[in-house]
């Protein structure tokens, strides 16, 4: 029996890390636990209509956070101190990555590189996908896809 997921209402924050601000969406403790309690579990997470796959980031006091991106937060039109509509489902395939068309195209097309791509954890599969996906130009995108592909076929 597939879990239901679990609504609920939360602003969208500005939180300090370091020097740097980060745009987040406190998550109730209860539904934490509901979700089973888990650090860095993997969710999927639908703000105002848009689905997204995240993790549950923990804070210091033990409370968890999800953290939202400012091109995110573009895409979806949400600014801090906007109230956002959450939807939250455990992810029914954690180590699922999103992968940006130039990085797909690439590893499809780059064997040792794929290879290589394959071997590396979620969460570097989803930094190297970040990476090439945050760039704003179709050419930077681009830029970015080769250079990770030529570094991901020299791993042995």
């Amino acid at each position: 029996m597939e879990p239901q997921p679990l609504l609920f209402q939360a602003p969208l924050l500005h939180e300090k890390v370091g020097d740097t601000l980060i745009q987040v969406v406190p998550v109730p403790p209860a539904l934490v636990q509901a979700l089973g309690g888990q650090p860095n579990q993997r969710v999927l997470v639908t703000l105002n209509g848009h689905l997204l796959r995240r993790g549950l980031l923990p804070r210091a006091d033990g409370s968890r956070y999800l953290l939202l991106g400012k091109l995110v937060c573009q895409k979806l039109g949400v600014a801090v101190g906007d109230q956002l509509a959450v939807t939250l489902a455990p992810d029914p395939n954690p180590d699922h990555v999103d992968l940006p068309d130039e990085l797909a195209e690439g590893l499809d097309a780059w064997p040792e590189a794929a290879a290589a791509f394959a071997r590396l954890t979620p969460g570097r599969q989803r930094g190297i996908a970040y990476r090439i996906d945050s760039a704003k130009r179709a050419e930077t995108r681009l830029q970015r896809a080769l250079h990770e592909l030529e570094q991901l076929a020299r791993m042995r």
